[in-house]
């Protein structure tokens, strides 16, 4: 097929700057492994001792469920439309482009609470640091105050770190994240290491735990403990959900990767190949510091050490957990504050029950007397958490800067100034500092909202994997034998997404205030672009079309009249319309019918047949958004050599306000007054604008 231009689309991107896969994994990083910094306080707060196997059903699902769905959609969309990519290829109309909108608003909830939070935690940090000037106790009872002040101030600084990101990665910006994602990784595994060397020698403490979990355990004994396992991990998961968090956008990313040099543009091995290694390597990272973390918190530190509410040494996992925990658990750790000890009779053995079991009542706080913890190393793990906090959202930063501004752009949900200035990125920064003082900062009030926009987002890749396998393997007699990996995880997303709207209708209502924010704006963009011509273009279905039209695009005058087959024939629409608009059998007419392809799409290159029938000439146009917008472009290329030329229509029978919603959704309602509207836009030279003449 030829090809001509005209119009424009979307403008295209600069080029990228792209670095190697472990540069990349760092930039990861920031989201994924800065979660580590507020998970294991959130895991005792919500689930108590069980936090081992809230911990482990973090791991489960992330490798077992995230970790293929992810290996999967990098490959069939490496271009950093992940999961919405392949939506938008599988679903073609309106629906289509709502159900990318509701994602979208997910994306929009992942980028703000993903910086509200974790600034939140690193003021958090901050107050409870040792370095931070002590409070007295009036002063304890402004912790609120003083922290949203304190997380206004960070996210403010964290708005002029980012500007440089939203432009273009950097290669400063790129290695001063490498560093801080490097000592963060490396004073928690000294944290959790040293933690885990510690209770083996002290394994009383973990048989401890263990008599502490048996109540809660009892209901599940019958399963076999790889059932029971299983279950109450899967149980506990949900407020656990952002310890996915940063992951499930690791494909926005992909096109930072660095390439292979025989790479190509539709299929590049190279870069897909680092992508996955990128994307195994920080899972299998992220689960061991996970089960780590997880495993030594709720047997080592005291929930005194976490908030203000005085410790029950006999916890369990029904006991109601305090409002609000101060999110630093392995901080206090790291700080060397108190830990719980087994307490310990005259000759230093364990005190133990009858049956010889140790006393669930026996753990008292004792000294912290676990390695290098302490004031300065505390410190250092201090300065480290905060850098990464407040860091935090790189991901969903470039998925705010590259994938959401294009998509909106290319269905003509954007007006084109906010695309030039990128207004939504600047918007959402704005909306961060609201969110921030609508919860107070705190923690524990976003964590539904972002544990359900995390979910609603690992449903979205998991639904865009099923559908694809199922459309390559619709040939296959088993195809569904291929799909069911991605169908059963699918229905977990889709089942802990909803369990979580359910459970915290409430607490999920920002996401939903997202996504119908990006649904509304998006429409309404989409109404105010109605009349622009949006054309990219024709293409012809062969070179004798072509031909033609540049002959009768060049003649002195014409007369247009667009026809609809479905309404008469081609000889009586002819007699109708000379009768009626007094055209001469001497006067030539060139007859239009156009078909009308996705109405939903915005940019158009319409495929142009030009043919002849019984002596009249017909230009057919398929493949249009608008019948409307494919006859004033006709209309107006006609213009261009001797005088405009007459488009002649017949009155419709349509209501006004039929014809108009007609035209909006299916872009075949109100042609004549629509290309009147189009055509008197696009040439404000009346001497040169064609005629639209009804009748």
């Amino acid at each position: 097929m030829s090809t001509i231009t005209g119009g424009a689309g979307p403008a295209p991107q600069q080029p990228r700057i792209t670095y190697a896969w472990w540069v990349v994994l760092c930039l990861v990083g920031l989201d994924y492994f800065s979660s580590l910094a507020y998970l294991p306080s959130i895991a005792l707060q919500y689930v108590g001792p069980l936090a081992p196997l809230a911990g482990i059903g973090v791991v489960l699902v992330t490798l077992l469920a995230a970790l293929p769905v992810y290996l999967y959609v990098v490959g069939r969309s490496p271009h950093g439309k992940g999961g919405i990519g392949l939506l938008e290829e599988r679903f073609h109309g309106w629906g289509g482009k709502i159900m990318v909108l509701f994602l979208l608003g997910f994306v929009a909830t992942d980028f703000v609470l993903t910086r509200t939070l974790s600034v939140s935690d690193a003021s958090t940090h901050i107050l409870e640091s040792s370095w931070y000037p002590p409070r007295d106790e009036s002063a304890k009872s402004n912790l609120v105050s003083d922290q949203l002040v304190l997380t206004v101030l960070l996210s403010i600084l964290a708005f002029g770190l980012y500007h440089y990101m939203v432009k273009r990665l950097s290669q400063g910006f790129v290695s001063f994240v490498v560093g801080v994602v490097g000592l963060y990784l490396l004073v928690n595994a000294l944290v959790i290491g040293s933690s885990v060397l510690y209770l083996l020698k002290e394994h009383d403490l973990v048989l401890a735990w263990e008599e502490r979990i048996r109540p809660s355990v009892g209901n599940f004994r019958n399963q076999g403990i790889v059932a029971m396992v299983l279950l109450l991990a899967l149980k506990s998961f949900p407020p656990m959900a952002i310890g996915l968090a940063g992951f499930e956008l690791t494909m926005a990313v992909a096109p930072e990767i660095k390439a292979s040099p025989n790479d190509s543009a539709a299929n590049p091995r190279g870069r897909i190949f680092r992508a996955r290694m990128l994307m195994v390597v920080a899972a299998v990272i992220m689960s061991v510091y996970v089960l780590g973390a997880c495993f030594v918190v709720p047997i080592l530190v005291p929930r005194s050490n976490l908030t203000d509410v005085e410790d029950d040494v006999a916890d369990s996992a029904s006991a109601k957990a305090p409002a609000e925990m101060k999110h630093r658990a392995l901080s206090s750790l790291a700080h060397g504050e108190t830990i719980y000890a087994v307490k310990r009779g005259a000759d230093k053995t364990p005190i133990r029950t009858a049956d010889g079991k140790i006393d669930r009542g026996g753990r008292v706080e004792g000294k912290n007397e676990i390695g290098l913890f302490g004031p300065v190393f505390g410190t250092i793990y201090d300065f480290s958490t905060v850098l990464i906090l407040c860091l935090a959202g790189a991901t969903a930063t470039i998925t705010m800067r590259d994938i959401v501004p294009d998509v909106l752009a290319r269905f003509g949900m954007q007006l084109e100034w906010a695309h030039r200035v990128n207004a939504i990125t600047h918007l959402f920064n704005g909306v961060i500092l609201v969110v921030a003082i609508w919860f107070q900062a705190s923690v524990s009030a976003q964590l539904w909202a972002y544990a359900a926009s995390v979910l609603a987002l690992l449903f979205g890749a998991s639904l865009a994997a099923t559908l694809d396998v199922r459309m390559h393997w619709h040939m296959a007699p088993f195809r569904w034998l291929a799909s069911l990996p991605f169908v059963l995880i699918t229905i977990l997303f889709g089942g802990m997404t909803l369990m979580i709207i359910i459970q915290r209708l409430d607490a999920v209502a920002i996401a939903f205030l997202f996504v119908g924010v990006v649904i509304v704006t998006a429409i309404l963009s989409r109404y105010l672009r109605s009349t622009e011509l949006r054309f990219e273009g024709f293409e012809f279905t062969d070179p004798a079309s072509e031909q033609r039209w540049k002959e009768i695009s060049s003649l002195e005058f014409q007369v247009l009249v667009p026809h609809d087959p479905k309404g008469s024939t081609l000889p009586r629409k002819e007699h109708d319309i000379r009768l009626r608009h007094r055209l001469g059998s001497d006067v030539p007419i060139i007859f239009i019918e156009v078909t009308v392809g996705d109405p939903s799409d915005f940019f158009q290159k319409p495929l142009m047949q030009i043919d002849q029938e019984e002596g009249r000439e017909i230009i057919r146009v398929s493949r249009c958004t608008s019948a409307a917008h494919a006859i004033a472009v006709i209309g107006l290329a006609f213009r261009e050599v001797g005088h405009p030329p007459e488009l002649h229509f017949a009155w419709s029978n349509k209501s006004p306000i039929t014809a108009n919603l007609d035209f909006l959704l299916l872009g075949q309602g109100n042609v004549p007054w629509m290309v009147h509207a189009l055509i008197n836009k696009a040439e404000p030279d009346e001497g040169r604008r064609p005629r639209v003449i009804i009748g």
